[in-house]
């Protein structure tokens, strides 16, 4: 495993209890920096916590989906770790595989919600910070389906298009100071995430993929090590293909 130097600095990383974000977790913990970890389930985040048992690992109980909680987090994470140089906007849901003229209503407005409108929530609170010191890495997770569009998928593939949309926008506002904003948009993970897709879209999905297998949560956590660190003092606004293949552009 390469090493990526992130000694002093602090991250946050959202959903962070469990699948890809704790994995992203661990690998910013090796890579030597701070993380308070956010996740809306005390009881996984208490167990993610036990495991990763250290003097760098904070965390926070949020409902991302709560503006004024998210802002209240981040005033908090702020004051126990010094600062936030580095945000990770994992947290998500997949949401029903139905067509799109049977999806039901509030299901696509909770998955805009945790999906899309969370990651607002958490730039516009933790941006103000990074501007202020002029350092700061974000890396919000889209998704293949964001790029493409998964049937059965509309609301995660609109909000994840959104991440993206998103992403390149802050990008250009914050372009100004040593703050890079970027994107990763990976193909499926077999993550509990699964446990909320029928097992024909699973199928799906990894038929769609030409290197023929899901991406391992430990590569996408190595690509957004780097991604969130200093080495990363150009590219701004993209998005990293993780999608074994399937992206077209």
């Amino acid at each position: 495993m390469n090493q990526i130097d992130l000694k002093g600095r602090r991250a946050v990383v959202t959903g962070a209890a469990q699948g890809i974000g704790l994995c992203i977790t661990q690998r910013l913990l090796a890579s030597g920096a701070q993380v308070c970890l956010w996740d809306q389930d005390a009881a996984l985040l208490e167990e993610a916590c036990q495991e990763l048992a250290g003097s760098s690992v904070f965390s926070t109980t949020v409902d991302v989906t709560d503006s004024d909680a998210v802002v209240a987090a981040a005033q908090q994470t702020a004051s126990d770790l010094g600062g936030i140089d580095i945000l990770v906007n994992n947290a998500g849901i997949a949401g029903p595989t139905v067509p799109s003229w049977e999806y039901p209503v509030p299901d696509w407005q909770n998955v805009i919600d945790v999906d899309l409108n969370a990651v607002y929530y958490c730039c516009r609170a933790v941006i103000p910070m990074m501007r202020e010191q002029d350092y700061g890495r974000v890396v919000n997770v889209a998704s293949i389906a964001g790029k493409e569009g998964n049937p059965n998928a509309a609301a995660y593939s609109a909000a994840k298009a959104g991440v993206i949309a998103l992403t390149k926008s802050i990008a250009k506002e914050t372009a100004d100071l040593n703050i890079a904003v970027n994107c990763i948009s990976p193909a499926a993970a077999k993550t509990r995430i699964f446990d909320q897709i029928s097992q024909q879209h699973i199928d799906y999905m990894l038929s769609k993929i030409p290197r023929g297998r899901f991406v391992l949560v430990e590569e996408i956590a190595a690509m957004v090590a780097w991604m969130v660190s200093e080495e990363n003092s150009f590219t701004t606004g993209a998005a990293f293909d993780l999608s074994g293949g399937r992206a077209t552009y």
